[in-house]
């Protein structure tokens, strides 16, 4: 399996993608993704922020987002310079394919290329599965932080508490 940078071309399979898992995330817990943005992908994707771990086949097996700033939820940690992983989405017909550590792993290597000192991500603050999930994929689990500025994240982000997770490179 490789991970490679997702191209205007896999915008409808990511989206599809999003769709399946706001509909999973509905029959898990009360709380699950907004619709995104499509202007937003596509600006992931041309800045090269948009990714996909296909097999030698291309099949996508799973997709996620990364940037290198994340002030509106990392607040004052921002200023360390991390690798922030975002919608990371298994393609349903791939499970089990433990992506998150692949992903790790990349951004691990990346991140160390790229001056970064740590690989930080978040989930909603009360969603405990996945917060030993991510646990028990290496993750220091950093507690649960309430950010104050919303206005330019996604729809999901407003009025609620995240688990914040880092990997120190």
């Amino acid at each position: 399996m490789h991970i490679i940078n997702s191209t205007d071309k896999d915008t409808a399979a990511i989206f599809d993608l999003y769709d399946k898992a706001i509909a999973y995330q509905k029959t898990k817990w009360k709380k699950h993704w907004q619709p995104f943005d499509p202007e937003m992908v596509r600006k992931e994707i041309a800045e090269q922020r948009q990714w996909k771990i296909v097999d030698d086949n291309n099949n996508i097996l799973c997709i996620f987002a990364t940037t290198f700033n994340d002030p509106d939820i990392w607040e004052e940690k921002d200023k360390e310079p991390s690798i922030y992983l975002h919608r990371i989405v298994t393609n349903p017909e791939f499970r089990g394919g433990k992506y998150v550590q692949h992903i790790i792993e990349w951004a691990k290597a990346y991140g160390k290329a790229n001056g970064r000192q740590f690989i930080r991500m978040d989930t909603w603050g009360d969603n405990q599965q996945l917060i030993e999930y991510y646990k028990s994929c290496g993750f220091h689990y950093l507690g649960v932080f309430t950010p104050s500025k919303t206005e330019a994240l996604p729809k999901h982000y407003s009025d609620i508490s995240l688990s914040f997770f880092e990997i120190k490179i």
